[in-house]
């Protein structure tokens, strides 16, 4: 396990090799830092990489080559060791790769590369799902990062906003307890585009934009400046902060990849927002976090 750092004149970014995990990100000037730290105590976390599953499996199991396989939620590349690959001033690249002991539980082959770009004052989180065996590839993924929200001392979270960009509403997928989305849709009307972090935003767990809606999300303090903004290409992302908790940081998620519904009994190529690499091709995504 070992901490790499990439710094610029506007910011500085932390890497874990342990799950390729992006740990900080500060401004240079102020030393204003906007991950989480990852107290246990709310979520010990900052920014996971969620591979081969994005959320959770209906009876925490999925079908593929005629067998059913256990799964945890997200996935197991959060938890596992990265080797790095290449480094600069201003990118690093890690790669985990199928051995063993994943294939005992996801019988596929894979090459997962996860790299970092920053460029002025935004952040690029780059993935690359290379597929060496001989058969199709199938697989989700999607970042988790927590941002400290409040930013400012003396301010209160309820007191901000999230801002959706030029959108007049926000459809959200409801997950129920069980941590399955149900067939519920929450409709959130917006005020210039932006939705108020109330105390009881997020008592059915995450929002679950799917289908498109708006490509950005902006963490804004209360008198609606913003602050950090995820800009994505992902069909669908969440955005979460444990329910009851009070927690002080918000994720923005771009996902590529989705839990299961209440009513899914399909295999693991027929999970709503999969992907699928073929034979000898690579798979690329990307997003950006810019303070």
């Amino acid at each position: 396990m070992a901490v790499y750092e990439l710094k610029n004149d506007e910011i500085a970014i932390l890497i874990d090799s342990h799950g390729a995990e992006l740990k900080s990100l500060k401004k240079t000037d102020t030393g204003t830092e906007y991950m989480w730290c990852a107290d246990a105590k709310y979520w010990g976390r900052t920014s996971p990489v969620l591979f081969p599953f994005v959320g959770g499996l209906k009876n925490k199991e999925y079908k593929a080559k005629g067998k059913t396989y256990p799964m945890t939620q997200h996935g197991f590349a959060r938890d596992m060791e990265f080797t790095l690959i290449s480094r600069t001033e201003d990118e690093i690249w890690f790669v985990l790769t199928s051995n063993d002991e994943t294939l005992e539980k996801y019988p596929y082959e894979f090459t997962l590369k996860s790299g970092y770009r920053i460029s002025g004052n935004q952040t690029e989180v780059l993935w690359q799902v290379e597929n060496p065996g001989k058969e199709v590839l199938p697989f989700s993924i999607g970042g988790h990062p927590a941002f400290n929200c409040p930013i400012e001392a003396g301010t209160k979270q309820s007191e901000y906003f999230v801002d959706f960009g030029d959108v007049d509403e926000v459809v959200s997928s409801r997950i129920g307890e069980n941590g399955l989305v149900t067939g519920c849709m929450d409709v959130y009307g917006l005020t210039d585009g932006k939705l108020a972090l109330t105390e009881n935003l997020f008592d059915h767990d995450a929002l679950v934009i799917e289908d498109n809606q708006t490509k950005e999300a902006a963490l804004c303090k209360k008198d609606g400046t913003p602050y950090l903004k995820v800009t994505m290409e992902a069909p669908l992302f969440g955005v979460w902060s444990p329910p009851g908790k009070n927690a002080p940081f918000v994720c923005i998620e771009p996902w590529y990849g989705r839990c299961d519904s209440e009513y899914f009994d399909g295999t693991l190529e027929e999970r709503e927002w999969g992907n699928v690499v073929s034979p000898g091709e690579i798979w690329k995504a990307s997003y950006v976090i810019e303070v």
